[in-house]
């Protein structure tokens, strides 16, 4: 259900408050020791982050959509790795559960993750299958009443952290292709499952990723999410269009404040006797920024809307992520530009925001991938129409 509009704008507002007083300032230090504060990730737990997505029944805030993608506006105006400690619960990690979960596990794991008390996270890229997601070779034999699974999950958000996992896995070996793949609720302490260790990365320090290994990892018949195998991939798609609207909302975030330093920079810098806000290819560069951001944001509200009123938004989420994060990349760049020498330092932030953004054109599907989204979806349409 919505928010009222004064509720949402004192959600807002406090967001905003909580990153410029609280988060803005931890920037550079989160950067330098590569881990959020304990003490913010309590802030965050008491604010209801981890829950911005999970229905009120179970505890969260239920937002739908256009409220949801405001709230990461807000809440990516600062460092990705920020988001990152929260996201996972908010998006891809809780989502499943949410859409096609049975009662039993929205009971089980929605309350807690809800609260923060659990953390959850994401397990479907491989070493040998990230974009092809239904290449996926993680296997999940049946024994009796249990599932016994096997298998390396790569590059997982959140693992060193995580205490449940949706694992994609494949449960009938025959069927090629995404059909036999399914989605477990793996808890964290089940014997079998270990971590990798935190990889090191181009950008968001802060933010962890390792592999997730599964070595006769027993888990039971029920843990498969909606009680019914196969049906895996679907709910991983479910899951992805959603995240990949909230992605395009984290991307219209970072970039309002890479655009904002961007300003306050150029009016503040001088040469040859005069702001260089007031050089005309500088005054380009912000203008094609402050077009192209407002662009996503636009993009990214019809795309909420229209997923809050029941459309299929396949085609319109895969051009959020894949315009939007095309989008950050280019006004991160603009911004170095900017600042020049400066930006190439790490005093301002800016050659870190550079490298932050980055990844937002790889992670839930490549840029290519969401071209092959997109045209694949209107080739289908045209000839259904024909």
């Amino acid at each position: 259900m919505a928010l009222d509009p004064e509720t949402l704008d004192q959600l807002l507002v406090t967001l905003r408050k909580f990153v410029v007083e609280k988060l803005v300032p931890l920037e550079a230090q989160v950067a330098e020791d590569d881990l959020v504060p304990p003490a913010i990730v309590e802030q965050m737990k008491e604010l209801g982050l981890f829950g911005l997505s999970i229905p009120e029944e179970y505890g969260g805030l239920g937002l739908n959509m256009e409220e949801e993608s405001l709230a990461v506006i807000e809440l990516s105006r600062t460092s990705p790795a920020f988001r990152s400690v929260f996201g996972t619960n908010v998006g891809i990690g809780s989502q499943g559960i949410v859409i096609d979960g049975t009662e039993a596990q929205k009971q089980k794991y929605l309350p807690r993750l809800a609260t923060g008390e659990l953390v959850s996270s994401f397990a479907l890229t491989e070493p040998g299958a990230g974009s092809d997601a239904g290449s996926l070779r993680t296997s999940a034999r049946l024994e009796g009443d249990e599932y016994v699974l096997n298998g390396t999950k790569r590059f997982i958000t959140n693992a060193k952290f995580a205490d449940v996992f949706t694992v994609m896995a494949r449960t009938d070996p025959d069927t090629p292709g995404a059909r036999g793949v399914s989605s477990f609720l793996v808890d964290r302490k089940t014997p079998g499952l270990s971590i990798g260790k935190s990889e090191r990365k181009m950008g968001q320090q802060g933010a962890h990723i390792s592999d997730v290994i599964f070595d006769d990892c027993r888990v039971p018949a029920d843990a498969i999410i909606g009680g019914a195998p196969g049906q895996g991939f679907k709910t991983a798609m479910k899951v992805l269009d959603k995240g990949r609207i909230h992605l395009g909302a984290m991307c219209v975030g970072v970039s309002e404040r890479i655009l904002d330093d961007s300003l306050k920079y150029a009016i503040g810098r001088e040469q040859f006797g005069k702001p260089i806000a007031e050089f005309e290819l500088v005054q380009a560069m912000l203008a094609d920024s402050k077009a192209e951001v407002y662009a996503a944001r636009t993009m990214v509200m019809d795309a909420a809307r229209r997923r809050d009123a029941g459309e299929d938004i396949s085609t319109e989420a895969a051009c959020c992520k894949m315009f939007g994060s095309e989008m950050a990349g280019r006004v991160a760049d603009r911004a170095v530009q900017i600042f020049g020498g400066a930006g190439y330092l790490a005093d301002h932030g800016i050659e870190r925001f550079y490298r932050d953004v980055r990844v937002f054109r790889i992670y839930e599907g490549t840029t290519q991938i969401q071209q092959l989204v997109i045209a694949r979806n209107m080739i289908r349409q045209a000839r259904a129409s024909m």
